[in-house]
């Protein structure tokens, strides 16, 4: 991929905006969604100045592999990000076609579940905070003892709420249940722990530990289905298996870097957020790629 400038906000003024999200611009086609990822890059729930060129492109092309490598596990809401058929859908959408082109979904429109279903296979983030203060992560009690980012002897099921501004706040799964109801939480654990597992042992095979991530459902009448993006280096952790050894931090092809660097400033964590660097926008942009290439078999 040629390096090109930031897409910072992918504009297209002739289809109405359903949401505009920290990365994503949302449009309302009707009975579908277009899902438009930006080159935005957010870090402690805070989107940054400037953008990480490409970095949409690398979203969207990944969870359209991860969608397609799931699919038999849980249906999941693209239609296609064929660039042609999504303009088929409707013609207004044309003279978007270079904006829109890699990093776009056509999706169905479902209703989103009112969680973050978070599922860890090693111990790091927040959850290796929680761990340190109380010895669970989401009321979730764990062995005494464990390092910092220490494989878990079986991945566990950490919910949260899914905070439209702000951030998400950890729940326990009793409280996921008074919210979701207990069948549909048996579901969605159910159906996280194996979409993780069947894309933990497939990363491995490349290379990459996934050491957590995030999903988010979403019900299209009364059925439940899998939506937003999948396992991406924005809701996941990536780490190089080459390199992984428990008791540190960990390298990872995620905006953990970003989330590093930011770290070392005299900032607040709330807006507006710093100018990045040339050289943290540069770095980011190649580990985003990275993924892409090891985990896809392909370029950019």
């Amino acid at each position: 991929m040629e390096k090109t400038k930031a897409i910072l906000d992918p504009d297209i003024k002739d289809v109405p905006l359903f949401k505009k999200g920290k990365v994503r611009n949302v449009y309302d086609m009707g009975d579908k969604l277009l899902f438009v990822a930006s080159d935005r890059i957010s870090a402690f729930d805070v989107v940054m100045p400037n953008g990480i060129p490409g970095k949409g492109i690398v979203l969207n092309r990944i969870s359209d592999f991860w969608f397609d490598l799931t699919k038999d596990i849980i249906d999941n809401h693209k239609v296609t990000t064929d660039i042609d058929k999504i303009i088929a859908a409707d013609r207004r959408l044309g003279s978007y076609r270079e904006v829109l082109s890699g990093r776009s979904m056509l999706v169905k429109k479902a209703e989103p579940m009112p969680v973050e279903c978070i599922v860890r296979g090693y111990i790091s983030g927040s959850g290796w905070k929680d761990y340190r203060k109380t010895g669970m992560i989401s009321g979730v009690n764990l062995p005494a003892g464990l390092r910092q980012s220490e494989r878990l002897e079986d991945p566990i099921f950490t919910p949260s709420t899914k905070a439209e501004s702000g951030h998400d706040i950890n729940i326990t799964q009793d409280e996921m249940k008074q919210t979701v109801g207990e069948e549909a939480f048996g579901f969605l654990k159910e159906k996280s722990i194996a979409v993780y597992k069947k894309a933990r042992e497939y990363a491995a095979s490349k290379g990459i530990i996934i050491a957590d991530t995030k999903f988010e459902f979403g019900k299209l009448g009364d059925k439940i289905i899998l939506m937003d993006e999948v396992l991406t280096p924005d809701s996941s952790r990536f780490w190089p298996m080459d390199d992984y050894e428990p008791g540190r931090p960990q390298k990872s092809f995620d905006k953990q870097f970003v989330r590093d660097y930011l770290e070392t400033l005299d900032w607040d964590k709330t807006p507006p957020g710093p100018e990045l660097p040339e050289e943290i926008v540069s770095k980011t942009r190649e580990k985003y790629l990275q993924a892409y290439r090891i985990l896809t078999g392909k370029e950019l």
